[in-house]
């Protein structure tokens, strides 16, 4: 009975939330942890060495609930903070959270139970609303708009060239899928959408709920506004060396680029592809060469769909609303996403 009991109380899910100078917004966040639903939980907070009333909010809440530890270090950054609290962690379950942000009550219930009726999925998240409404640019929500479509493993397997297609906060992923990885790197790139595609380059599945279960709040000095390593570029290096290792790339099957712009070609060029092919609407563009590979229009493409062995294409054109018009496209000439092309951000 002993036994059963030591399990019972073994927590099943590690909430890692690293904190960094948040006393304006920690209250918030860890009052919706300890409301939730599901209560074999933990929460590891590595306090990264805020300067600020951080640590004495934190301290209270330690002392009102038993399941909420802290651990200081020194400023070492996000990294450092993430990989902590993974070797701490005693669940099976590792949810991430940010300490400005807030889950809803049914947030770690949904997730445990999804993990636990689908073992073949490494990672789960949720769709996410934004908040304060008042302080949202369009194009932030144009980008959760997308995000928070991208459901299945399918959905986020085939749009992860595109951007992140999962919001960090709201993951719950397995501790052993996440430690076989080698947990967070450390690099002058976005630490998230790396252990993404670590992930999927490793045939581990991701899927998302199709629910809101946390509140994101976005301000203007928010780590992915400021830090250099969130970036678009630094985001366009990432997925150039993933995509270049994608083993559709390297089919025997001719290579069609969509988008030949100066721009465009500057991304194809960091990741080292070769085209046979670029396709773009541009006339003025048409008939010249790039790369040694020949500019057509797109409608050359609709005679491929009869052919015995297709093109692969990669469209770069990264603007939301073009983007699904090429998708379309492509579907109307017999092009299907994943086996037959890909979107690139």
């Amino acid at each position: 009975m002993s036994g059963l009991l030591a399990e019972q109380r073994t927590p099943q899910v590690s909430v890692v939330l690293p904190v960094r100078n948040a006393a304006h917004t920690i209250d918030e966040c860890l009052d919706s942890i300890v409301r939730q639903t599901y209560e074999r939980f933990e929460v590891i907070i590595i306090d990264d060495g805020s300067t600020d009333d951080s640590l004495r909010k934190i301290r209270h809440w330690c002392d009102r609930d038993r399941r909420i530890r802290y651990y200081q270090q020194p400023f070492l950054g996000l990294v450092p903070a993430l990989n902590k609290g993974l070797a701490l962690a005693k669940g099976k379950y590792i949810a991430r959270m940010d300490a400005d942000d807030i889950m809803l009550q049914n947030r770690l219930h949904a997730q445990v139970e999804f993990l636990n009726h689908h073992p073949h999925i490494v990672l789960v998240a949720t769709q996410v609303e934004l908040f304060p409404k008042n302080r949202v640019t369009p194009a932030y929500q144009e980008y959760i708009g997308w995000q928070n479509q991208c459901l299945t493993s399918r959905d986020i397997a085939d749009e992860i060239y595109v951007e992140s297609p999962v919001a960090h906060p709201t993951v719950m992923m397995r501790r052993e899928a996440c430690l076989m990885l080698g947990g967070y790197r450390q690099g002058d790139f976005p630490e998230d959408y790396d252990l993404w595609l670590r992930m999927i380059s490793h045939g581990m599945r991701l899927a998302k709920l199709p629910q809101v279960l946390l509140k994101w709040r976005d301000y203007s000095h928010r780590t992915s506004r400021v830090d250099n390593r969130y970036h678009k570029q630094k985001f366009d290096e990432l997925r150039a060396k993933h995509l270049a290792r994608d083993p559709r790339i390297h089919s025997q099957r001719p290579l069609v680029l969509w988008g030949a712009g100066r721009k465009t070609r500057k991304r194809v060029a960091l990741s080292g592809i070769k085209p046979a092919l670029w396709v773009d609407v541009d006339t003025k563009k048409i008939g010249k060469c790039y790369q040694g590979a020949r500019v057509e229009h797109f409608s050359w493409l609709r005679d491929q769909s009869s052919q015995s062995v297709k093109p692969f294409v990669l469209s770069y054109v990264n603007n939301h609303g073009v983007r699904e018009l090429i998708a379309k496209e492509l579907q109307r000439c017999g092009f299907h996403r994943g086996d037959d092309y890909l979107m690139v951000g």
